[in-house]
This record gives structure tokens, sequence and C-alpha cells, in this order.
């Protein structure tokens, strides 16, 4: 079997993908041509993988915040970051979800394209099945980031998470509600057994007028 690492380009840029590492796929294209970010906004990508997803953000955001898990992803991230010039705006560190975040730190906008896939008991072992195993019903890993993004969240800020219709959405979005924060559908991709789906989730506030969608 190859084992050579992959070499993913979007738009002007490119990325080297080891195997043990998810490569970009529809989900993250999805996430990708949706982020607005300011120059002053900071941004955390959470399971940032190649690194794809903070350097879009780095072009724009006043400084980047990558996470992952695998630390194979954050090796990649980090040369990528190098690769395409924006590394003095990336800060990669390896950890389980917001373990290697102080508590107090916050950002303007957080980006997950979480594991989503429900799988059975045998899977999600290797690094590269972590990368999409959400565990039996899909959640295991976003009920987690759900129950802990808040906090890391400024007021006026925006979570933006992806998820597929197999894990369900609607507890999704009643489990933002419920820590307070107005969530809803932006964007969508459709395939033959799922619909992959844009979660945008803000706390209220005078300056979004936006309702859940499952209102």
């Amino acid at each position: 079997m190859n084992s050579h690492p992959k070499r993913t380009f979007y738009g002007k840029y490119v990325f080297i993908v080891p195997k043990e590492v998810y490569e970009p796929a529809e989900d993250t294209f999805l996430l990708a041509r949706n982020l607005s970010i300011k120059s002053d906004e900071t941004v955390l990508d959470m399971g940032t993988g190649c690194g794809i997803l903070a350097v879009l953000a780095a072009e724009d955001a006043s400084n980047v915040v990558a996470i992952d898990i695998n630390p194979h992803a954050t090796m990649s991230a980090k040369k990528n970051a190098e690769l395409n010039g924006v590394s003095e705006k990336i800060t990669v560190a390896t950890g389980d979800l917001f373990s290697p975040i102080t508590c107090d730190r916050k950002f303007n906008m957080i980006i997950f394209n979480a594991p989503y896939l429900p799988v059975e008991s045998n899977e999600g072992k290797s690094w590269i099945e972590k990368a999409w195993s959400g565990g039996k019903d899909g959640r295991t890993t976003i009920d987690r980031f759900i129950a802990q993004a808040p906090q890391y969240l400024e007021e006026i800020g925006r979570i933006l998470l992806v998820q597929s219709t197999l894990s369900n959405v609607e507890r999704t979005l009643e489990n933002f509600s419920k820590k307070h924060l107005v969530p809803r559908i932006i964007d969508e991709e459709k395939s033959a057994f799922e619909k992959i789906v844009l979660v945008e989730a803000r706390y209220a506030t005078k300056g979004f007028l936006g309702k859940s969608s499952h209102e």
C-alpha cells in the first residue's frame, strides 16, 4: 500500500495529508465556504486535521489556535501552516477537545468538523477512524463539544459545527439552546443517504436576531 502523503489543493493553497490524517472532503469544504472572519478576530479550529481550515482562517483572523487529538494531524497542520506562509498566526496543540486551552481563553469563532458518523463498537480505534467515528449514535464527541464550547466563546461570537443528519441534528439544536445559544442551520451538503449540515450557534444579542431552526 502506498504510504506516501497525499497532496490536496484548495484555491491557491496546497496541503500535505499523511495517511493517518483525515483528507479534506465535502464536510471540510462546507465549513470552508462559510468562513467569514474579521481582521481583529480570533479563531479556534477544533479537530484541525491537516490544518486546512486553520490556514484559511489565518488569512483574515488576528490569530488561530488549531487543536487535534491526533499527533499526526497536529504535525501535519504545523507543516501546512509553514507551507502556506501563515505559521506566525497559527498555534497548534495536541489534545482532547479543549484540554490544551486555559479556562479563561475566549474566541470570536470556534469551528469544528466533528466526528459524526455512528459506528459499531469495534470501529474508531485507529487515528484515521477517530476523525469520523462518533460512537454508537454518532454523538459522543458532539455532545462533549457542545457542553464545553460556550465557555470559550466571546459574547459576540459564533460556533460553526459540521455534522450528519445520521447523528440527530435536532438534538444538537436543542443542546445548544440549553446552553443559552441560538442555533440555526446555515448550509448543507446532500448525499445519497444523508445530509451534511452546518450549524451556527451564538448568544442572542442585539446584533443577531436569528431564530433556532427547530422553533
